[in-house]
């Protein structure tokens, strides 16, 4: 199975800032870069990545899509989901109208690092109706007891692609299973949504990292979205409090090793490149 990584961080401290970053041991006091990242996933069939915006402290923000644009320019990845603020009535247009130069694909504002009402002001859903008219898909970050936040939202801006990061983010830590799967069957529903098979061994204590305890989660997704509406993420370098990245790709294919090779595809890398526009890298 070939993989696009969709959900590819970078933390560069000798150029930007990463307050979040700070509290968290295994991410603090270091930096995590392409070359790092190349060593970690060496024959393990990664074919290209999408860079995610890593939450940079909120004066950087731009700084970060103009910084990653050199390295979209020089192919190092296919292209960035870079972060905006549409809470923010002033700068939205013009941040809009130099994304092209910057190769990007697409834009993301965590939600779950802000007020639960952020995403409920006419302001932000303005923007984002803007946003959908120019083709670009926003990434959902919420943890799953937003969700009904989430489909508000996605209710309220209804030409606009979402991407659910995560698998919207379940808690397996403490058997969240069955609240989860409620609210992703409603969010399942809306066809301009998909998922991101991403993350969750964040979310689950170390004793759950294994394909018992995950392949529920995994079959209900499936169910839920199908394979053509679930696109795969490597989450790295904050899958390291997790599985780590070469973890997360060997549990990957157990996960799926009971899909057809096409299906399989769909999830590692066709979907990604139809949702995104990426290149054809065979």
């Amino acid at each position: 199975m070939r993989l696009i990584d969709t959900h590819q961080h970078l933390i560069l401290r000798d150029r930007l800032s990463y307050s979040w970053a700070e509290t968290i041991p295994a991410l603090a006091g270091r930096s995590f870069t392409l070359n790092d990242y190349a060593e970690l996933t060496c024959d393990k069939g990664l074919i290209g990545t999408v860079f995610m915006e890593t939450a940079v402290d909120d004066v950087d923000f731009k700084e970060e899509a103009r910084l990653v644009a050199g390295f979209v320019k020089s192919g190092a990845v296919l292209g960035q989901i870079a972060s905006c603020r549409p809470e923010d009535e002033s700068g939205f247009d013009a941040w809009l109208e130099e994304l092209p130069e910057l190769g990007v694909v697409g834009l993301r504002r965590i939600l779950h690092v802000v007020d639960d009402g952020l995403s409920q002001t006419e302001t932000f859903r303005r923007n984002l109706r803007k946003l959908g008219r120019t083709g670009l898909p926003f990434d959902l970050c919420v943890f799953a007891r937003q969700h009904p936040i989430a489909l508000d939202l996605i209710r309220a801006c209804p030409d606009q692609v979402f991407v659910l990061d995560h698998f919207g983010n379940p808690d397996i830590a403490h058997d969240g299973f069955e609240p989860w799967f409620q609210t992703m069957r409603q969010l399942a529903q809306n066809p301009q949504i998909y998922v991101k098979f991403s993350g969750i061994t964040v979310n689950a204590r170390p004793d759950q990292v294994n394909v018992p305890v995950l392949q529920p989660y995994v079959n209900a997704l499936i169910d839920l979205f199908g394979v053509g509406r679930i696109v795969w993420g490597g989450d790295w370098p904050v899958c390291n409090l997790g599985s780590g990245l070469p973890g997360w790709i060997d549990l990957t294919h157990a996960l799926l090793d009971h899909l057809t090779q096409e299906e399989r595809q769909a999830i590692g890398s066709d979907t990604a490149r139809q949702l995104w526009t990426l290149p054809d890298l065979g």
